[in-house]
């Protein structure tokens, strides 16, 4: 699947956005992929979950014992990965405001993990789930995402491979530029703003 193909996925869910974007991190942006309506149609989201699982190499497929994904909005993304790699998929949750693993999932000692999210922007949030994998004792041994919009710079401590990188740039809040400035932000995610 190439890049034109992914957008074009959004696109035909009304899930590429555009106007002005306060990101879970905090930071603005002119353009917002919302993955929740990209992955509303089981079939479109088993295409794109099959595709990232085709961009991880044959040497790290093959030892993922299971998918495990931050809530909210990891969890569907998560659960077709799994289903296409033939792997047990759980979830994360933060009722106390850190990661854990809730609900009965269970990782057994050293079970290699493919960490799943939606977006990575800055990676605060996917470091914090791996950090949460080693806590319940499972290994973190890459991490995955429909979409990078970290420019390729988020550092998760483990290789990342995500099915697009969206080059958008974003911006403080007290740093807008006059155009993004002018129009009235909104929070599209599921989690409140940094």
């Amino acid at each position: 699947m190439t890049d034109d193909d992914v957008l074009a996925e959004f696109r035909a869910a009304d899930a590429l956005l555009e106007g002005h974007f306060i990101l879970s991190s905090g930071l603005r942006s002119s353009r917002y992929l919302q993955c929740a309506r990209v992955l509303m149609d089981p079939r479109r989201g088993a295409r794109l979950a099959e595709a990232l699982v085709a961009r991880i190499p044959d040497a790290v497929r093959s030892q993922i014992a299971a998918v495990v994904s931050p809530a909210m909005g990891g969890v569907i993304v998560g659960h077709e990965v799994g289903r296409a790699l033939g792997v047990e998929a759980m979830f994360l949750e933060r009722p106390e405001g850190t990661f854990g693993l809730r609900r009965g999932f269970r990782l057994d000692p050293g079970q290699k993990v493919l960490m799943v999210e939606d977006v990575v922007t800055t990676g605060l949030s996917s470091r914090e789930a791996i950090a949460s994998i080693a806590a319940a004792g499972g290994e973190a041994i890459a991490a995955a995402a429909l979409v990078d919009r970290s420019s390729g710079s988020a550092d998760l401590g483990v290789p990342f491979y995500s099915l697009i990188r969206l080059e958008v740039p974003t911006y403080f809040p007290d740093a807008l530029p006059p155009e993004l400035a002018a129009i009235p932000a909104i929070k599209p995610g599921s989690r409140a703003a940094a």
